[in-house]
């Protein structure tokens, strides 16, 4: 997927005619996710702050939430005010979202478990198959499967049978 990164702004100047708009809604992933599955973390660190109940992931972080899958070098898990359950996570150091066959990177993802929703930001690049999409924000929807794209969106659409 990084070869994307590098290929999408020579791809953006070849087409004759991309589509720029400042907001687009896109689906996003191949079923809506249930917020309520367990989240399974994996890293090569954990540091845990007694005081404030935060838990620092570092070092190959995945996560892992129904079909979903996020991956981040350093993600802050954030629990509720029982320190119960997540309230939230803060993925940053380059993150890259899968679900089915939709795969997003970006800068940073916050997750909001509550809320089912992702936001990602910096650099935001939606692949979704023959598509690309580039945002500098991409505002996800588990619930419903769907996504916000805003800020300089950047659109290629594939109309033919290429590979």
């Amino acid at each position: 997927m990084r070869y994307l990164r590098l290929l999408l702004p020579l791809l953006l100047a070849l087409t004759t005619l991309p589509l720029s708009a400042q907001g687009t809604n896109v689906a996003f992933g191949v079923i809506q996710q249930d917020t309520d599955l367990p989240v399974e973390v994996t890293s090569e660190n954990l540091a845990v702050d007694q005081e404030t109940g935060e838990a620092l992931f570092t070092g190959n972080v995945v996560i892992g939430q129904g079909e979903m899958r996020l991956s981040a070098p350093r993600v802050l898990v954030i629990y509720d005010e029982t320190s119960q359950a997540i309230a939230r996570l803060e993925a940053t150091g380059g993150v890259t979202l899968v679900s089915g066959p939709d795969a997003a990177e970006a800068e940073r993802a916050d997750y909001s478990i509550e809320e089912g929703t992702i936001v990602m930001r910096g650099n935001v690049l939606l692949d979704q198959g023959a598509n690309a999409i580039s945002a500098d924000r991409m505002d996800v929807q588990l619930n419903a499967g769907t996504a916000q794209m805003t800020g300089q969106v950047r659109t290629i659409f594939q109309t033919s049978g290429t590979d």
